[in-house]
C-alpha cells in the first residue's frame, strides 16, 4: 500500500542512454498528472530490498505526464544503481517521493554558469533547458570520460542548446579539455555557478572558484555520493530529544539515524551519505562532527544543524530538535 508521502508510478520506458547509463520514464500508476517540479529537483526512488535512492529529474519541468531520470551503473554502488539496471523493468510499479529541490536556480541571477561532470548532467541539463525556454543567459560545460559515456549527446545536439554547450572529454586532445582557471577567472556580480558531478570534479571546481574569490552565495552545488570516512576512532555519544527529554546512546560504528530507529524514532532518510539533505535536523545544544557534503562551510561552522545519517558529535551529547 502506498504511504501518503509517496507516489505510485509505473516504468513506462527503460532505455540505454549511453554506456552504463539507463534512462527511466516514470508515469503515474493511475495515469493522473504528476506533481509539478522545478529545475534541479530530485525524487527518492524506493527500490526492492528496502533501498531508497535520490535521482534528479531531467525532463522539462512543464511536463506533468512523466518524470525522467537517468542512472549510472556505479561499480562502487551500495546497491541502488545495480538494482535500477538489473532488476527494474518496463511496466514495473515503484514508489517514489514527491519532487524535492535542494539545488534550485537562483532566479535573481543575471547569468548562469553550468558545469556538469558525468551523470551530474541530469539536473544541469534540466536547468539549461529551462533557462533556454525562459530566455535566461547561460553557458554550459559538460565533462565526461569519453563520447560513448556521454548521456544526452543527441538530445543536446537536436535542441536549441547546442551553441551554448561545450563538451570536454577526458580521452580527447588537450585543447578541448575544461580550463577551470579560464572559465572561473573572475567572479562577477549577478553571475552564479552551478556544479554537479563526481566528488573529485566538484572539489576541483569549487576549490578553484573559492581561490578566485567567488562568493559562497553565488556557488550552487549538489553532490551525488559522500566520502568514505575512517570510523575506527569513533567513540560513542548521546543524543537527547528536546520534545521528550529521551536520551539515546549512539555507539561507535552506528549512525545517529540507526540509533534513533532502534529507539523507535524514525527520521526521513534517502541517500544515507550526507549529500541530499533529507534528514537535516536542528541542533539545540552540543557541537556536531560534520561529515556531510550538503551544508556549506558557513552552515557547518554555525553548528545549529547537522545530517544524522553520517555526522557524529564532538561533544558527549547533542540535543536535537526532535
Amino acid at each position: 500500500m502506498s504511504h501518503p508521502s509517496t507516489l505510485s508510478v509505473r516504468v513506462a520506458r527503460k532505455c540505454v542512454e549511453a554506456l552504463d547509463i539507463c534512462t527511466f520514464e516514470l508515469v503515474a500508476a493511475d495515469a493522473s498528472p504528476l506533481p509539478g517540479f522545478s529545475a534541479g529537483s530530485h525524487v527518492d526512488v524506493h527500490l526492492p530490498g528496502g533501498l531508497s535512492r535520490p535521482y534528479s529529474l531531467c525532463n522539462d519541468p512543464t511536463e506533468s505526464h512523466r518524470y525522467l531520470i537517468a542512472v549510472l551503473r556505479d561499480p562502487q554502488s551500495r546497491g541502488g544503481s545495480r538494482a535500477m539496471h538489473d532488476e527494474v523493468v518496463e511496466g514495473q510499479l515503484l514508489q517514489i517521493s514527491p519532487p524535492k529541490n535542494h539545488f534550485p536556480l537562483a532566479h535573481d541571477a543575471r547569468r548562469h554558469l553550468l558545469l556538469a561532470g558525468g551523470i551530474g548532467v541530469t539536473p544541469i541539463l534540466c536547468m539549461a533547458e529551462r533557462l533556454a525556454n525562459t530566455g535566461g543567459d547561460f553557458e554550459m560545460h559538460y565533462c565526461t570520460r569519453t563520447p560513448e559515456r556521454t548521456a544526452f549527446r543527441q538530445r543536446i545536439a537536436d535542441s536549441g542548446l547546442a551553441s551554448r554547450v561545450q563538451f570536454h572529454f577526458d580521452d580527447g586532445d588537450a585543447a578541448q579539455k575544461l580550463d577551470l582557471d579560464a572559465v572561473l577567472a573572475k567572479p562577477t556580480d549577478g553571475v552564479h555557478l552551478y556544479v554537479c558531478g563526481p566528488k573529485g570534479f566538484m572539489d576541483a571546481v569549487l576549490a578553484t572558484a573559492r581561490e578566485k574569490g567567488w562568493p559562497q552565495a553565488q556557488l550552487h552545488y549538489e553532490f551525488f555520493a559522500g566520502e568514505t570516512v575512517a570510523t575506527e576512532d569513533d567513540g560513542s555519544f548521546e543524543v537527547q530529544l528536546a520534545s521528550s527529554g529521551k536520551v539515546v546512546v549512539v555507539s561507535a560504528g552506528k549512525t545517529v539515524v540507526a540509533a534513533l530507529q532502534d529507539a523507535g524514532v524514525d527520521l526521513p532518510v534517502s541517500c544515507e551519505q550526507g549529500v541530499c539533505g533529507t534528514c537535516l535536523t536542528r541542533v539545540i545544544d552540543g557541537v556536531p562532527d560534520h561529515r556531510d557534503l550538503y551544508l556549506t562551510p558557513e552552515e557547518q561552522a554555525a553548528n545549529d544543524q547537522f545530517l544524522p545519517c553520517c555526522s557524529r558529535a564532538k561533544t558527549s551529547r547533542l540535543v536535537l530538535d526532535l
